[in-house]
């Protein structure tokens, strides 16, 4: 017996300085993500130094294999957020060349053994102003994403952003508002993740399914940026990465075309399209996919269950 308890005290010194200060004080039970946690750590995180959170992302990308004890201590009582498109209203965006951000809070749902991401959108704020910006810098880059997650007890929250909007508009479901900083943006989606509660974590050009009863039109006769994948689906650019320091303008990024990229996957092309017809994107079932590129730009796959059109 002592032997055990001095293994699970050996055990718990290694996991604690990685959670102690966020996750366990956030579920306010750490004593029980330590005891259902402590061989799951030992097993997939063993060689995994303590601190700067580095046991907390190895336990992250192991959710799969979790046992059910330690992904229920880890999970904890479902955010309030979980709820915030339970009574959404349909509505119209004109999205064209508005400038965005998403913010995104993350947390396990013990049901899928996943993390999912409710998405908050400044597109969706009830009156849109006129220059067009509805995310001003100075005030995105005052956001503090430590403190938003501590107030919505989540594990993670994130940006997406800021990000220049390509297609023409968009139909979704809005849903509850909710406080970031000094600004209020409703909930427009839910993102399913894979090994991350970070929305830019997420692996270039692998694509993420997200939760949202939409269209998304993109007009006839505009000039727009697609990807080719070797599977020979067609991914519309959505949103062009603008963020906190922006590197190079739309306009420039268009003028280079496929030059822009040196990190795409093998089998991968780019290629500038002018649409011939509107590709208007109705995901079946309410499930669009969508993938970032090395920019982090954001795409759309288009095609059979998507879009009207392949490109």
């Amino acid at each position: 017996m002592r032997k055990l308890l001095l293994a699970a005290a050996a055990c718990g010194a290694l996991v604690q300085p990685a959670f102690a200060q966020s996750l366990w004080e956030r579920l306010d039970h750490g004593f029980d993500v330590v005891r259902d946690c402590a061989g799951d750590v030992v097993q997939h995180c063993k060689a995994i130094s303590p601190g700067e959170g580095r046991i907390k992302a190895c336990m992250v990308g192991h959710l799969q294999q979790l046992s059910t004890a330690c992904l229920m201590a880890l999970a904890g009582p479902r955010p309030a957020v979980f709820a915030d498109g339970g009574r959404a209203v349909f509505r119209r965006i004109d999205m064209y060349q508005l400038r965005y951000i998403e913010i995104f809070l993350a947390d396990i749902d013990p049901a899928t053994k996943g993390i999912i991401a409710q998405c908050y959108g400044s597109y969706a704020m009830p009156n849109l102003p006129a220059d067009r910006d509805t995310a001003p810098q100075a005030q995105v880059a005052a956001l503090d994403f430590d403190a938003i997650k501590s107030k919505y007890g989540v594990l993670a929250a994130s940006l997406n952003g800021p990000k220049l909007s390509i297609a023409d508009w968009w139909e979704i479901d809005v849903g509850e508002t909710r406080q970031f900083g000094d600004m209020q943006f409703p909930w427009t989606a839910q993102l399913k993740l894979s090994g991350t509660a970070n929305v830019n974590s997420v692996q270039p050009d692998a694509p993420q399914t997200i939760a949202r009863k939409s269209a998304v039109n993109w007009n006839k006769g505009r000039t727009v940026m697609v990807l080719d994948d070797p599977e020979g689906n067609v991914w519309i650019m959505k949103g062009f990465q603008l963020g906190l320091d922006p590197k190079m303008s739309y306009e420039a990024f268009m003028a280079a075309g496929p030059a822009n990229f040196k990190k795409l996957p093998p089998g991968w092309k780019a290629r500038v399209v002018t649409l011939t017809q509107d590709n208007l994107e109705t995901p079946e079932g309410g499930i669009a996919t969508i993938l970032a590129d090395e920019f982090f730009n954001v795409y759309d796959k288009t095609g059979p269950g998507m879009s009207n059109s392949k490109l």
